[in-house]
């Protein structure tokens, strides 16, 4: 009986804990408009570093620090990667980042699901969309997602770790125009 009571008095701070930093996940979701980070990519084991800026919903725009000068664009409805010797134009629709970039989504998707806690450090929420599993991650204090883990199209692991976030700046719409073919 007694570690009956002790298992269940240290699992009710643990779940209300989690459930006032999911809440506060949510309001500060609730705020951005748009986000601004550099970011860390892993595929396969391939390491891809550069900026991307979102502006919600379904808008992104990255620059790799890259020699072949690749970018990635989606105006909300489609999504281009291009380098200067390719061109890639998907439906944004069939990625992963349909649902990433989707605010609204991503904020029922929490508040449906139970978060679990990562080295005290990180809270992640996993779900799962059009056969796509995604992982989303926060920081617990500051609350800012700061990364995703997902199948890519080729059914690749890409795993993308955000720093150095800023939120609603003032933006220029043109970023989010679909860049031309080469």
């Amino acid at each position: 009986m007694r570690k009956f009571l002790l298992i269940l008095f240290l699992t009710i701070p643990i779940s209300e804990v989690l459930a006032s930093v999911k809440n506060s996940i949510i309001e500060n979701l609730k705020n951005i408009e748009n986000v601004s980070f550099n970011f860390e990519q892993n595929i396969n084991g391939k390491i891809e570093n550069g900026s991307c800026i979102i502006l919600y919903p379904k808008k992104i725009n990255c620059i790799y620090d890259s020699i072949n000068q690749k970018i990635l664009v989606s105006n909300g409805k489609s999504l281009v990667i291009k380098t200067k010797n390719s061109y890639y134009r998907y439906s944004l629709k069939k990625t992963p980042l349909n649902a990433i970039l989707n605010k609204e989504f991503l904020l029922n998707k929490i508040k449906s699901s139970n978060g679990r806690e990562i080295d005290s450090k990180f809270i992640n929420y996993k779900f799962l969309e059009d056969e796509n599993e995604i992982n989303v991650f926060f920081d617990k204090k500051s609350f800012n997602l700061i990364g995703w883990q997902t199948l890519d199209i080729y059914q690749n692991l890409s795993i993308t770790y955000l720093n150095s976030i800023v939120k609603n700046q003032k933006l220029n719409k043109r970023l989010f125009i679909l860049p031309e073919q080469n």
